[in-house]
C-alpha cells in the first residue's frame, strides 16, 4: 500500500486505478490510505449530473468534459452503473458515449457499480472523488445511475447537482415533484430541438416559483443539444457562475462540510455493523431470541440498550 501511495503521490494513473480499486472493495489499509491523502484534497470541484434515464446524461458529461479540457482543465469522470441483482454484474458502458476521452492523457474515467447501494451512488463514490481531488484532477464529474427519484446521494457527493431532463419523456412535472426539483442547482433540459423542448423550460420554470430553497440561488434552466454540443458553453458558464456566487455565500464551504459529515457517519454505521455482525456474537443472540418468539423490535430495543450502556463510558 506504502508503495502504492508513493506511486499516486508521483502521477502514476496506474496507482490512481488501483486505489480507487481498494476503496471499492474495502481492501485492508484502505482507510488510512485515504487518511494520508486527505490533506490534499479540496481543490477539485465535484459536478454530480443525475437525471431520468434516456436524457442524455452521458452526452452532456462528454460535452462538459471536451470544453473543460479546452479551457486547460485535467477531467475526471465517474460513471455510476446499476448492478444486476440477478448476476451482480454490471455493463459499466458509460465510457462507449464518452468521444472526448480517446488518446487524452489529462482525462480519467472510472466506471463504478452501485453493487446494491440505493441512492444513485455506488459506495465508494465520495472516497474515489477524494482520491481524484488529490490526484490533481480540477473538474471531477460524478455521473449518476439515473433511475430519478432515488438520486439524492448525489447531493452530499457533490459541489453542484445538474439535473437532466428531456421533452417527450413522459411526465417530468411528476417526477420533480418528487425529488429533483429539491436536488437540482442546475437544471438542463437537453434534446432541445424537440418541439416540447419550450413547454418543458415553462413547467420547469412554474414549478421553482412554487419552491423555496434554504438558500438564495435559483436554478437556471440551460437549453441544449448535447449530441451537437449546443448550449455546452452556456452550461460551462452556469457553473462557474455558480461556483462563484456560493463560494461569495459562503456556502461551497458549508456544503462540503455536509460532506464530510456524511461520509463520518456512513464510516461509523459501516464499522458498527460489521462489528455487531459479523465480531461479535450479537447474531447468534438475534438467532436464539427469536427461536424463542420473541418480538423484532423488543429484541432490537436490547441490543441498541447494551450498546448505550457500552458507549457511556467510552465518549
Amino acid at each position: 500500500m506504502d508503495s502504492l501511495v508513493e506511486r499516486f503521490r508521483s502521477g502514476d494513473r496506474r496507482a490512481l486505478a488501483r486505489l480507487i480499486t481498494r476503496a471499492e472493495n474495502r481492501s485492508p489499509g484502505f482507510a488510512e490510505t485515504l487518511d494520508a491523502i486527505y490533506g490534499s484534497t479540496g481543490r477539485g470541484f465535484r459536478i454530480g449530473v443525475t437525471g431520468p434515464p434516456g436524457a442524455g446524461k452521458s452526452t452532456i458529461v462528454d460535452g462538459l468534459a471536451a470544453a473543460f479540457r479546452a479551457a486547460g482543465d485535467s477531467v475526471a469522470v465517474l460513471a455510476i452503473d446499476p448492478t444486476s441483482p440477478f448476476t451482480g454484474g454490471a455493463l459499466l458502458g458509460d465510457r462507449i458515449r464518452m468521444r472526448c476521452t480517446e488518446d487524452d492523457s489529462n482525462i480519467f474515467v472510472r466506471s463504478m457499480a452501485t453493487r446494491g447501494s440505493l441512492g444513485g451512488l455506488a459506495r465508494a463514490t465520495v472516497d474515489a472523488a477524494d482520491l481524484l481531488d488529490a490526484f490533481g484532477y480540477k473538474q471531477i464529474m460524478i455521473e449518476t445511475v439515473g433511475v430519478g427519484q432515488a438520486e439524492h446521494d448525489v447531493m452530499t457527493a457533490s459541489d453542484v447537482v445538474l439535473v437532466i431532463l428531456y421533452p417527450g419523456g413522459g411526465d417530468s412535472v411528476q417526477a420533480m415533484k418528487a425529488g429533483l426539483m429539491e436536488i437540482a442547482d442546475i437544471f438542463v433540459v437537453n434534446k432541445s430541438d424537440h418541439p416540447a423542448a419550450d413547454r418543458l423550460v415553462d413547467d420547469i420554470e412554474q414549478m421553482l416559483e412554487l419552491r423555496a430553497r434554504r438558500d438564495a440561488w435559483r436554478p437556471p434552466v440551460v437549453q441544449c443539444v448535447a449530441t451537437e454540443r449546443r448550449g455546452i458553453a452556456e452550461l460551462v458558464l452556469r457553473i462557474e457562475n455558480y461556483k462563484s456566487a456560493r463560494e461569495a455565500a459562503g456556502d461551497l464551504a458549508a456544503r462540503r462540510r455536509e460532506r464530510r459529515e456524511a461520509q463520518v457517519r456512513r464510516a461509523i454505521e459501516e464499522e458498527l455493523a460489521l462489528l455487531l455482525f459479523e465480531k461479535s456474537g450479537f447474531q447468534d443472540y438475534i438467532t436464539r431470541e427469536l427461536d424463542r418468539r420473541r418480538p423484532p423490535y423488543a429484541i432490537a430495543a436490547e441490543v441498541v440498550n447494551l450498546i448505550k450502556n457500552s458507549l457511556k463510558h467510552a465518549i
